[in-house]
């Protein structure tokens, strides 16, 4: 491979995760998720993972996000096909940063889950747009998938416990 086609390709990389991480870490910030005596006044299922799993899970799955994302970015498959599947992408990431702060922000756990229910189909879309140009790309996607699906059966739990 021609190595100003492996820089790019490194760009590429690091652009991927950087923007996957950076969205995470903005999101976390504006919604101030640690410290919230909102939240931590909530009723909760008891199967409610502790507040010290939410940040590493987070970090592996934005690092996974961002790798996906870079194999459709890099592949060699037709412009138009990868461009709608990197805007499920887009739209599921916008999705993905909104969630906090609907929910610890605004403290609007209904608009968090139409937000996350939202989210987990456009992430399984994502998967499905993905799939024909990197099933490596697609199948990553898979343990977002499940947490945000996890996370979603949360939420909802949440909102019923506090209604």
């Amino acid at each position: 491979m021609d190595t100003s086609i492996q820089k790019l390709s490194i760009w590429k990389l690091i652009i991927s995760i950087i923007g996957c991480e950076l969205t995470g870490v903005l999101s976390s910030i504006l919604s101030n998720a640690a410290m919230n005596p909102w939240f931590d006044n909530l009723n909760k299922p008891s199967w409610n993972p502790p507040s010290a799993v939410f940040g590493p899970v987070w970090s592996i799955l934005y690092l996974l996000m961002g790798i996906s994302l870079w194999l459709v970015w890099k592949s060699e498959k037709p412009t138009n096909e990868k461009e709608i599947a990197v805007t499920f992408f887009i739209i599921q990431l916008f999705l993905n940063f909104w969630w906090s702060l609907l929910f610890f922000k605004f403290h609007s756990p209904e608009l968090a889950l139409v937000d996350i229910t939202l989210l987990l189909i456009l992430i399984l879309v994502t998967i499905i747009q993905f799939f024909p140009i990197s099933k490596t790309a697609a199948y990553i996607l898979i343990p977002y998938l499940l947490w945000v699906a996890f996370a979603t059966i949360l939420n909802a739990s949440i909102l019923i416990l506090n209604s």
